[in-house]
Formats: structure tokens, sequence, C-alpha cells
């Protein structure tokens, strides 16, 4: 899991709504427009979609074991 959020915060690591991959992954999965995410609406993002973040980090894992 930590390997993950690593590879996914790369260049990002302090600011990661910033990142324009997990921007792209939170306008995929939610529909907020990746240019309007701002720090505020990306930590609101991630406490109101936590189960679910946990939920795909493990799969990931799962993902990843399997290899």
């Amino acid at each position: 899991m930590l390997r993950f959020l690593w590879v996914a915060t790369r260049g990002y690591r302090l600011q990661p709504w910033n990142s324009p991959y997990l921007r792209w992954r939170i306008e995929t999965y939610s529909g907020i427009p990746a240019e309007s995410i701002t720090r505020e609406s990306f930590f609101r993002f991630i406490w109101s979609e936590r189960r679910s973040l946990w939920q795909y980090l493990r799969w990931v894992r799962r993902m990843s074991a399997a290899r």
C-alpha cells in the first residue's frame, strides 16, 4: 500500500493535491473537475471516501502480492 502511495505522489509528495495523476483519478472517480481540486477539496474527498480508498489500497496490495 505504501509503495502505491509513494509512486502515485511522485514529485508531489508534500502537495499530493497538485499531482496530475491523483487529480485525474479523483476526477474520473468522483466527477470533480481536476482543475478545480484544491487542498481543501482534496482532503474533503479523502475524508468522505476513506472507506473506499482503504478498500482500493487493500486491493492494490493483494494484486501486488499475486505477482
